[in-house]
């Protein structure tokens, strides 16, 4: 397995670089925007392929370099399913899987710092985003914070983890790099707490000042999505119901782009062609399975994802590859669900 840790002085950021060997396919956990140019220049280097970018939850102390990779490399960006950011590609929960090729991570709900904090667990490490810290804790008081909750994210959750875990999070200041599940629970001082009261007593008197990137990072971060409007303009997207009307339509293809574990979670639209998204562009090629369908005159492809950011890069990919009838449903199984579309199991 290919590993780096990644760090922002500025903001005292850790991001996490993991990958496979066999087919170079990688994830990158809590990017910092100002360093997106080092990520890519590591992956090229490294000669891997960005198949998704992670944040442990919504930051407050640095902007986010989801949506910037999701440009320029067409990633899927990732967020747990709790998170207020407008759109990412795909939300998990507890007990589903982070998997890119080679390398598959348990998501564990791990609210407190705040209410859509989430950590990642491989056999032998997790990634504790700013729950749980080297010698400390996340701060509870702002973001929907919650001391209480995160009490029983760290002894409820990962203090349950074997003790020879590494611990890998999201933010040090001291210049601690790593540590242990188990030194954790015998020299991190806020950890030494003899109940739940004590613990929310503790978190209340911290009385750290707001980070400084606070005002502008927590609404920028909430603004992540990619601009489906503009698929809409070029006429490359269709609303819910319009969609509707063709389910069963020999003429229209629709292509699921999601990975086969949302597919079980959330159910399909019915008659629907399976393309995992990061097998797009071998699909586009010239004798490809989405190239040679969407060449059959008289068909039209029609793609969806889970809230419509996949399907946007699609369309664009399909229609830069010729595919002039390829569009997509805007909003994704999202917004078929709400709409009470169809669904098959």
């Amino acid at each position: 397995m290919i590993f780096r840790q990644l760090f922002d002085s500025v903001s005292g950021t850790y991001s996490y670089l993991l990958a496979s060997r066999l087919g170079g396919e990688a994830l990158i956990i809590d990017p910092v925007l100002e360093k997106v140019d080092r990520y890519l220049q590591l992956v090229k280097e490294l000669d891997l392929k960005l198949v998704k970018a992670v944040d442990t939850h919504l930051h407050a102390d640095h902007i986010t370099g989801l949506g910037a990779l999701r440009d320029r490399t067409q990633c899927i960006t990732v967020m747990g399913e709790n998170t207020k950011a407008d759109v990412v590609s795909m939300r998990l929960g507890e007990g589903d899987k982070l998997t890119v090729e080679g390398v598959s991570l348990d998501v564990l709900y791990t609210p407190g710092h705040t209410d859509d904090s989430y950590s990642f667990v491989m056999k032998d490490r997790v990634f504790t985003g700013d729950t749980l810290l080297i010698r400390g804790t996340g701060r509870t008081d702002f973001q929907n914070g919650d001391a209480r909750m995160q009490y029983d994210s760290i002894f409820g959750k990962l203090l349950k983890l074997p003790e020879e875990t590494l611990l890998f999070p999201a933010h040090d200041y001291k210049g601690e790099t790593v540590s242990t599940i188990g030194e954790e629970k015998r020299f991190n001082p806020r950890l030494q707490v003899k109940s739940i009261d004590e613990y929310v007593e503790l978190m209340k008197n911290l009385k750290l000042p707001n980070p400084k990137m606070m005002d502008v990072a927590v609404p920028s971060n909430m603004r992540v999505g990619l601009a489906q409007q503009e698929i809409a303009k070029r006429g490359w997207a269709l609303k819910v119901p319009q969609a509707m009307e063709l389910v069963g339509k020999d003429s229209v293809a629709f292509i699921d782009l999601r990975e086969q574990s949302e597919r079980d979670k959330h159910g399909t639209i019915p008659g629907s062609v399976h393309a995992p998204y990061p097998d797009l562009q071998e699909n586009l090629r010239t004798g490809g399975a989405l190239k040679k369908l969407g060449v059959t005159p008289g068909k039209r492809l029609l793609f969806y994802c889970a809230f419509g950011e996949r399907s946007a890069m699609a369309v664009q990919a399909a229609q830069d590859a010729g595919l002039n009838t390829a569009s997509h449903i805007e909003g994704g199984i999202d917004a078929w669900k709400k709409a009470n579309g169809p669904l098959a199991r």
